[in-house]
């Protein structure tokens, strides 16, 4: 019998966690789960490619999300940019929406979840770190990936995503009224996914 729908939005700037944490929970409870990031991973690798942003947002598709080259750096920055676009959000809209109330629960995390895309989700987290911890965050990971750039890079890197992304227009990068706000600047992922699971478990029941 399947469940009725129930939604975990989670929020945050680049490299604070809420991809770990939203897998995490998506798998603990059964839940699908949706990088809403990799939409406009997406759309910005096609602008790259010489493609209209609004266009490339209005006939995006699934398997476009499943390319390893969605995460370089050079695309964060096309995704960050095209983001911004008051059209683009909106055609990607019900494509998230609709996920979000899929029967048996989900999971999506990115920027605006709580605050436009899910409102109403059952449970909304809002995950951060100090820029500095997520920077080397993201260093690792792109040189676990053969990127050969510095942390001064990264950094700059995250800290202009940031404002972009805080200082638009549309939907900017804050936390709901009712989120749970997560610093992981010092947590374990151990103990920020524990506290992520509680939080679900007491909406829950």
């Amino acid at each position: 019998m399947e469940t009725a729908p129930f939604t975990v939005a989670i929020d945050g700037p680049a490299a604070a966690g809420k991809g770990t944490l939203s897998r995490a929970v998506a798998a603990q409870f059964g839940f699908g789960h949706l990088d809403t990031g990799l939409l406009y991973r997406a759309v910005g690798a096609q602008v790259l490619s010489g493609r209209d942003a609004v266009e490339a947002a209005r006939s995006l598709d699934r398997e476009a999300l499943e390319d390893p080259a969605l995460r370089t750096a050079e695309v964060a920055q096309a995704a960050s940019k095209v983001a911004v676009i008051a059209d683009v959000r909106a055609a990607l809209l019900d494509f998230q929406r609709a996920f979000a109330r899929r029967a048996g629960g989900a999971v999506l995390d990115g920027r605006d979840i709580g605050t436009v895309i899910c409102p109403q989700a059952e449970v909304k987290l809002f995950v951060t770190a100090s820029a500095e911890v997520r920077a080397g965050r993201r260093l690792a990971e792109l040189q676990a990936r053969g990127d050969t750039t510095d942390f001064e890079t990264v950094l700059a890197d995250v800290k202009a995503r940031d404002a972009r992304d805080s200082d638009r227009a549309e939907a900017p990068l804050r936390p709901a009224d009712t989120a749970h706000v997560l610093d992981t600047s010092d947590m374990t992922i151990e103990d920020a996914v524990a506290r992520a699971v509680g939080l679900v478990e007491a909406a829950r029941s």
